[in-house]
């Protein structure tokens, strides 16, 4: 039952391809905070792979067979990926899931104002943060914003070298003994998460004059107007790139990787299979960090409908069929799990935690408590699982996230498994979860490639 430190096993040929990897990562992570980033490469990257929207092959009226490529979008912010097999769809689809949605700061529809001569953006916290993280810390702003003639703008301030970034101000130690007697959760309330902006006033301006210089210079190169935040989704994200991290560049630091680790693993994974006997498939889903809610959630019938669709251009499309395929399906939930860290020992039992660099990551169940909200896979589809990755070479660990009656968490999992498919949570540990920068190890990273891959081609 001993897990080794993964470095401790790997070739030099091992280390070239763990390397170039996480390099793909760093560029990933670096290049895509928002949902709607992660989309648009994800596409750039499976179109370059053969992938073909599954609106054009509808219109094409072509039949889809063995071997065939296709993927579906929802709303920009959800994205679906399936490489046909050669046993029929009804017989089930491998499945990797994973969510491309992260804690931010979320711009308000009606966020600017002025206090103090100095601009602000007024913010609404999405998932769960430790709100006192996010002030003094450089921020950028990502985002869209749709006109009412159906145009839309790209936003990214704050990422180039040469841009500005923002920031949330806190209170000066001098005067903040009133501050430091809160608690954890009050130290800094969710309404004092606001973005400072701009100081400069626009001359000739006698009211609010710093507000009408930031609107002016939003409308000079964006052609942005003050009602356009109402149709706008921005959102501020910690200011800079992904970087390996640690004297011996064995980690990698970054924002959002809680869930984009699992996301770029999986699509790896998905892209590099070459054949399978069954339907492989790649479903990354937002709204997670909030309940997997909304039309691009996975409690939505997006996927359910896509591989409706699927099936029909497959020329098998039958209600029953459908819920034989569902049913016959099996899903590994990749999510990250939590790594054991010894300046919180007490919150981790150590015989059942994640240790960096130990591997892929197991979560037979997640829940809290007794278990409670916990999809909790059976035995015999995790013995199936072993068998997978020990015949691969994989290395993989098994983890609970924390000790027990003290947290705990959820994923996508208990969604699908109301399917009456087989799934489990499997992921990546990752320290400092969910805060402003998250830590993974460089050779998790790479055993989740390969753990993925092992799964679509082997289950």
């Amino acid at each position: 039952m001993k897990r080794e430190n993964c470095f401790k096993l790997y070739n030099d040929n091992e280390k070239n391809e763990m390397e170039k990897l996480c390099g793909g990562y760093i560029d990933f992570l670096s290049s895509c905070k928002t949902e709607r980033e992660c989309v648009k490469e994800i596409i750039r990257q499976a179109q370059g792979a053969g992938y073909v929207n599954m609106e054009e092959a509808l219109s094409s009226g072509r039949m889809l067979r063995a071997g065939d490529r296709v993927y579906a979008v929802c709303m920009n912010k959800a994205v679906a990926l399936f490489r046909i097999g050669q046993r029929p769809i009804a017989e089930g689809i491998n499945i990797l899931g994973a969510h491309i949605d992260s804690p931010r700061l979320d711009i308000k529809q009606n966020p600017l104002f002025e206090d103090g001569e100095l601009a602000f953006l007024d913010t609404h916290y999405y998932g769960g943060i430790k709100k006192y993280q996010w002030v003094a810390l450089p921020l950028a702003l990502h985002g869209t914003v749709a006109k009412k003639d159906g145009s839309t703008i790209d936003i990214n301030i704050g990422e180039d070298e040469n841009d500005p970034v923002f920031c949330v101000t806190d209170l000066l130690i001098h005067l903040a003994q009133e501050q430091m007697e809160k608690k954890g959760a009050r130290v800094v309330e969710g309404e004092d998460l606001n973005i400072l902006i701009g100081n400069a006033p626009l001359a000739g301006e006698e009211k609010e004059a710093v507000k009408a210089n930031v609107l002016k210079l939003l409308n000079e190169k964006y052609g942005i107007d003050e009602e356009d935040f109402v149709s706008a989704e921005i959102e501020a994200v910690p200011a800079g790139k992904a970087r390996e991290a640690g004297i011996d560049r064995s980690m990698i630091i970054s924002y959002g990787q809680d869930d984009r680790v699992c996301a770029y693993t999986s699509l790896k994974a998905m892209l590099d299979v070459t054949d399978s006997e069954k339907t492989a498939c790649l479903l990354l889903v937002d709204k997670e960090e909030i309940g997997s809610v909304g039309a691009t959630g996975m409690q939505s019938r997006f996927f359910e409908n896509t591989v409706a669709e699927l099936m029909d251009l497959a020329g098998v499309y039958t209600e029953l069929d459908l819920r034989r395929a569902l049913r016959n399906s099996r899903m590994l939930s990749s999510d990250v799990s939590s790594a054991y860290d010894p300046a919180y020992a007490a919150a981790f039992e150590k015989n059942n935690a994640a240790y960096l660099s130990h591997g892929l990551v197991f979560n037979k169940f997640t829940g809290a408590r007794g278990k409670s909200g916990s999809n909790d896979a059976n035995a015999e589809y995790m013995a199936v699982l072993r068998n997978i990755m020990d015949s691969s070479n994989v290395r993989y660990q098994t983890a609970e996230l924390g000790r027990v009656d003290l947290g705990g968490g959820g994923t996508i999992a208990y969604i699908l498994a109301l399917y009456g498919m087989e799934v489990i949570d499997s992921g990546v540990a990752v320290l400092s979860m969910h805060a402003p920068w998250e830590v993974t190890s460089k050779a998790d990273v790479y055993e989740a490639a390969k753990g993925y891959r092992a799964f679509l081609e082997k289950a």
